[in-house]
């Protein structure tokens, strides 16, 4: 076991980062990812290769401190996030705020610390972005600015570490059958369908595609819709 790749998939104690550490733990250990260390011992007893990582992402120090311990890693996962609607008109400071911490500077902090062991294992970096992240619609809009800069600091990140052997994949799902979803559906007013959405295992399913992709090939950007 001890000689499997290490990933680390943040927002791993449920939906789609769930589904990802499932899909990783066979050929990966895996360190899942989030602030519910309860939640995170429930998954790990489900997947015996993998361990609890419990961080905040928010916590600067606590984050810093947990990095400090990974001298090697082979595919990092962004999953964790938020998802604060509103008009630009509507949103106030705190949603804006909310968005951009969780969506865009906690995955940058984290990837800046664990660049040296990216680096080492020539790795993969993969950001769980959204169909916001390519095109802006009318009420998304402190969401779907945070998902265009997490686009951008993924092409950045690209080109600044290709030369060092290090991948960058941007997955752009549809809206997917998740806790967050339900919340969003319900602000809206409507009637929660499963049937309308992606399911995570799909999400997961092409994250497992990205970081499997032989040596001669680099997939930097994958779009998934609801069928």
């Amino acid at each position: 076991m001890t000689d499997l790749p290490l990933a680390l998939v943040t927002g791993a104690s449920r939906g789609i980062g769930a589904a990802v550490a499932h899909v990783l733990e066979p050929s990966y250990r895996v360190l899942l990812g989030g602030r519910d260390a309860d939640a995170l011992r429930e998954r790990a007893d489900e997947l015996p290769g993998s361990e609890p990582w419990p961080v905040d992402l928010a916590d600067a120090g606590a984050v810093r401190e947990a990095a400090a311990h990974i001298d090697s890693l082979d595919v990092l996962v962004h999953s964790a996030g938020v998802a604060e609607l509103g008009t630009i008109a509507e949103a106030d400071d705190a949603a804006w705020q909310a968005n951009f911490e969780v969506n865009v500077l906690a995955m940058v902090r984290l990837t800046r610390l664990l660049l040296p062991a990216l680096r080492a294992a020539r790795g993969h970096v993969v950001v769980i972005n959204s169909g916001a992240g390519l095109n802006a619609r009318p009420g998304w809009g402190p969401y779907a600015a945070s998902k265009f800069a997490a686009k951008a600091f993924a092409d950045a990140l690209r080109a600044e570490e290709e030369g060092n052997g290090v991948r960058v994949t941007s997955i752009h799902p549809g809206r997917t059958d998740t806790e967050m979803q339900r919340g969003i559906v319900a602000g809206e007013g409507k009637e929660y369908d499963p049937s309308r959405f992606l399911r995570p295992d799909s999400v997961a399913t092409a994250v497992l595609t990205a970081v499997s992709a032989t040596p001669d090939a680099h997939l930097t950007d994958l779009v998934l819709r609801p069928s």
